[in-house]
């Protein structure tokens, strides 16, 4: 028999003429070659698998939910751009590699630490029920349930966390979170500038590589945004690989969070609408007690003003 490589339709032909059926025929010979994008590709899809959710946008990689047991904590990363299709978050930039992407964390904690990249054993939050919930072409929610836990230390905290992810157009999507942190212990934070809810935004729309920081009441930058109460904060600018294309993240704090939206602010990228580094006085949660926080990130093309982040936080707001 010659030795000449046969393509598989000739192997196939050839199998076929020897009586053998498909059933029959090995298993790579039964791939479809698809041609055209299938029907069930179409709008929004998700994937879950091995402690990670997968979301694509019309077959795209849209963004990851990444809560495996060997990490600090879960997070978003990355969180892409419908007109880039590049993350508008990072999880590795310095000066503070340890930023991963969008995270709930905080440190300290009852002695812990469940912020930074210093080992599991000094605080651990711990994904324990990661699971999708409705999914159509538009939106898709993921639900975790989470333990915060210490080496040698009781449980501070445990949380359950409902995102809702809604494309709303080519050029706008968000996530809708809904965080319920219950107290396992008496907790007491006096001041802390890494504390619960954060992002951490690409560096080529930080403000240090030329991106621009706003608020919603028109601060810019760092002085403009720092310690100042706005209904949402965050970042845009041009693209590194893509300069044509203009695209910004925010985040928006409910009305009905527990605290005034005071927001720490960093040029670099960092950003927090936690007012706990601006304590006059402890902030306590008693054991058994239930913190609810309400969240919207926006993933936006164009400015905040071209993206009408106004209509889509009335939008949020009234039907949260």
């Amino acid at each position: 028999m010659s030795n000449k490589i046969i393509s598989r339709r000739t192997a196939l032909k050839a199998g076929l003429a020897a009586g053998l059926t498909t059933a029959s025929w090995p298993h790579r010979a039964q791939a479809i070659d698809y041609t055209q994008p299938v029907k069930e590709a179409k709008g929004l899809t998700a994937y879950l698998k091995d402690g990670e959710v997968q979301l694509r946008w019309e077959n795209m990689p849209l963004m990851v939910y990444r809560a495996k047991p060997a990490q600090k904590y879960p997070y978003f990363y990355p969180l892409n751009g419908l007109g880039s299709g590049m993350s508008l978050t990072t999880e590795s930039a310095l000066p503070y590699p340890h930023h991963r992407g969008l995270w709930l964390g905080c440190e300290p904690m009852n002695g812990g630490d469940y912020w930074a990249d210093n080992g599991l054993e000094s605080g651990h939050i711990k994904s324990i029920g990661l699971d999708l919930g409705a999914t159509t072409s538009q939106s898709a929610e993921i639900l975790d349930r989470c333990h915060w836990v210490r080496q040698g230390a009781p449980s501070p905290l445990s949380d359950e966390r409902e995102f809702k992810v809604t494309v709303l157009n080519d050029k706008v999507w968000v996530i809708d979170a809904d965080l319920k942190i219950k107290a396992n212990q008496d907790i007491e934070i006096e001041r802390a500038k890494h504390s619960f809810f954060a992002i951490r935004a690409a560096s080529d729309i930080s403000c240090t590589y030329g991106g621009t920081l706003e608020n919603s009441e028109g601060g810019q930058g760092a002085e403009g945004t720092y310690g100042k109460e706005a209904r949402w904060c965050g970042y845009y600018g041009k693209r590194r690989y893509n300069a044509d294309v203009v695209e910004g993240i925010s985040v928006m704090t409910h009305p009905d969070n527990p605290w005034k939206p005071i927001w720490f602010t960093r040029e670099y990228g960092h950003l927090s609408p936690s007012p706990l580094n601006f304590l006059e006085e402890p902030w306590r949660l008693a054991k058994g007690k239930t913190l609810q926080l309400k969240y919207r990130v926006v993933m936006h093309v164009g400015s905040p003003q071209e993206a009408d982040l106004e209509s889509v936080y009335k939008q949020w707001i009234e039907s949260a």
